[in-house]
């Protein structure tokens, strides 16, 4: 088993996988975050690899944290293998084990972390949420299992992220079609991920994903998506805004205004910072904005379009369009605050 004391500190999701692959299992893990798609990537490798498929008849247990205690699952955690060199218990949902918050649950599974069974190979999925790290059994688990904390990609890191899971299946992707993904599915990773996987096996060799390619297979126009919208309002394309806008405004549950708000925010968010450093070389200019360096010059371009104070009009705006879509002091649709925004901030 890899028992490796450099480990024993959180880990990202990535650098676990990898360890698993070469072969090393540990004894337990403790897969908590926000992020279930890395909690559930991680147990899903462990289920299917940890044990050959004759060992798990009597060797593998899934356990439902709702509907057990610590207590019982290290009674399970304790039990010796049979006929085989180890076994796998897994608790999924962790997070609603009712008594892991409690004095007595945690100091049983902190006695379990001091000597745990080195034929056991113990996973706890605990969905959502992470343990408070100033606690004693936050800190316990941190120093003696392996611990990953599964956090949510944030926006300006997807494109990195889905170039990178392109280039495990053994394709690339060109740097608009990329954006176009980020910002048309946004970063929930499950709904992300299968809306490519669906798409790569229309593929029967690797290839360079373009938009082409996401209008006919995942169904995002490659001329009408918020890629696109973004676009138009950095260079002021009011016609083809409006297209765009009248295009969502045909189909609303496809295009709810929420992420679009977030993603203007970070738009006019980066114009702003390329007004406070307009001196910066390109590359360095990317770095600082978190985009792929293709992009720069439209950035650098939409600071010239809209001056220092436009754009905090334009922050005032969203908020504004944040309050009206959540109803208040108003009774608009979606669809006609999104209009009157992009109206705003077009003139």
């Amino acid at each position: 088993m890899g028992h490796r004391n450099s480990f024993y500190m959180a880990s990202k999701p990535e650098t676990i996988l990898k360890e698993l692959k070469s072969g090393k299992f540990s004894p337990i893990y403790f897969l908590q975050g926000e992020e279930p798609f890395f909690i559930d990537k991680i147990t899903r490798y462990i289920e299917e690899n940890a044990l050959p498929p004759q060992d798990r008849g009597f060797n593998q247990i899934l356990m439902y944290g709702k509907d057990v205690t610590v207590s019982q699952i290290l009674n399970n955690a304790k039990r010796f293998p049979m006929m085989a060199d180890r076994q796998l218990v897994i608790v999924k949902e962790a997070q609603n084990i009712p008594d892991l918050g409690k004095e007595e649950g945690a100091n049983l599974l902190m006695g379990y972390l001091n000597n745990p069974l080195p034929s056991t190979i113990l996973v706890f999925a605990h969905k959502y949420k992470s343990l408070d790290k100033r606690k004693k059994l936050g800190k316990e688990l941190d120093a003696k299992a392996i611990v990953v904390n599964a956090e949510k990609v944030p926006e300006y890191k997807l494109g990195p992220y889905i170039e990178g899971y392109i280039k495990e299946k053994g394709f690339t992707i060109d740097a608009r079609a990329c954006q176009v993904l980020a910002e048309s599915i946004g970063n929930n990773l499950e709904v992300l991920t299968n809306e490519i996987d669906k798409m790569l096996i229309n593929f029967p060799e690797p290839a360079e994903i373009n938009t082409d390619h996401i209008q006919k297979y995942v169904g995002i126009s490659k001329d009408y998506n918020s890629f696109e919208l973004t676009k138009a309002l950095s260079f002021k394309d009011v016609l083809k805004a409006n297209k765009i806008i009248r295009y969502f405004g045909q189909n609303p549950k496809a295009n709810p205004i929420h992420p679009l708000l977030g993603l203007f925010y970070l738009h006019f968010t980066r114009i702003l910072l390329v007004h406070a450093n307009k001196n910066l070389p390109e590359r360095d200019l990317a770095g600082l904005l978190k985009v792929n360096p293709f992009f720069v010059k439209e950035y650098l371009a939409a600071a010239k379009v809209y001056k220092l104070g436009k754009i905090i009009d334009i922050v005032g705006y969203l908020k504004e369009a944040d309050l009206r879509s959540k109803g208040v002091d108003s009774n608009m649709e979606e669809h006609e605050t999104l209009k009157e925004l992009i109206f705003k901030i077009l003139h």
